[in-house]
């Protein structure tokens, strides 16, 4: 580890790369002018860095580049990955956790790729059999933590039980003064509805509750998910993913019709006058570019994968996500979660 926080950012992936990438850089100094105690340390071309710079009129003794010559493309393949992405701007930026020269690796690349390199080159900790993609929602009192998002299509109950104590320490990392409330996302709450793999998986996570780490809530249904009930919610990635998507497709849809219904007539732009600042708060709640950033986790160092389509904005909130996760002492919280099951680890789940 380095004295300071190092952030290894790829700066070519994803859609109108370097640009994004470097507003975003440029809104995260911007933001931060009064701290000194990170890096950002960039990957990709230099030239074309260079060139963004000095568009967003960037300079500062807290970025340091390091050029590339290749970037993943989109069409690449977790299977093609291994053998194209050496020498990337993906691999090194992840290779510079692994060689001491960073904290925390984030890219807006290829996600299955991103998964394979980040994987191929970390490796999983010990206790953790598959990493899980977690990523955060609004809810009715903050943040929730959700995972898997489409890691991982199947699931055993070893593997919920992990993603619980994963999700507890980031969610712990995040907000060291809440307590984690964990939840298994199911059909229905009562203890005798799902799978055997999530019956099973609620008697082991309603053992392992506790304070320390995370208090057990039970099942939550797709409904209760933003209630605030729980804070971090724990399925699988099929579902996982299902739900993500369902919940970005209504939030467009609530407020394009909310957009269309308020300037539909004269009448109603008055009446958009005297509710624009509620509106303002409204909009700023659900605006995606402030939850952009889902995490690896499960793997000897955190990856954090940046929507790909995201502009500036979006990559500035995963740029302070990085920051935080790494102010949180995340890796140390995932240690101490998964020590919780130490005197488990001879007995079969």
């Amino acid at each position: 580890m380095t004295e300071k926080i190092t952030i290894a950012i790829d700066a070519m992936g994803g859609e109108n790369s370097p640009d994004k990438a470097i507003e975003g850089v440029a809104l995260f100094l911007k933001s931060n002018s009064q701290n000194d105690d990170f890096v950002l340390s960039l990957f990709g071309d230099e030239k074309k860095i260079n060139e963004k710079l000095i568009k967003y009129k960037v300079s500062s003794k807290l970025i340091k580049i390091t050029h590339t010559d290749s970037v993943v493309s989109d069409e690449e393949t977790p299977l093609t990955a291994i053998k194209n992405s050496k020498n990337t701007s993906m691999w090194n930026c992840i290779k510079s956790q692994l060689n001491g020269n960073s904290n925390i690796s984030l890219s807006a690349g290829n996600t299955g790729v991103l998964l394979v390199v980040s994987r191929m080159i970390l490796k999983m900790m010990d206790k953790v059999s598959k990493p899980a993609l977690a990523g955060f929602w609004p809810n009715k009192n903050g943040v929730n933590v959700v995972l898997d998002l489409g890691a991982n299509i199947d699931c055993d109950e070893k593997n919920l039980v992990d993603f619980a104590e994963l999700g507890a320490a980031l969610h712990k990392s995040l907000f060291p003064n809440d307590i984690s409330k964990v939840s298994l996302l199911n059909i229905g709450s009562e203890e005798i509805k799902g799978t055997e793999v999530l019956k099973n998986a609620y008697k082991k996570l309603k053992d392992l509750s506790e304070e320390n780490n995370f208090i057990f809530k039970g099942y939550s249904e797709g409904n209760t998910i933003m209630s605030g009930e729980s804070n971090v919610i724990v399925t699988d990635g099929f579902t996982g993913n299902i739900a993500l998507k369902t919940a970005e497709g209504t939030a467009k849809f609530i407020t394009d019709n909310l957009k269309s219904a308020l300037t539909s007539n004269f009448l109603t732009k008055i009446s958009l006058l005297f509710s624009y600042f509620a509106l303002k708060k409204f909009k700023k709640k659900l605006d995606p570019r402030k939850y952009n950033g889902a995490i690896f986790l499960g793997l000897n160092g955190p990856v954090v994968k940046s929507h790909g389509g995201t502009d500036g904005v979006g990559f500035y909130y995963s740029i302070d996500l990085c920051y935080k996760i790494v102010k949180g002492n995340l890796m140390k919280q995932i240690r101490n979660n998964l020590s919780h099951l130490s005197s488990e680890k001879k007995k079969s789940y």
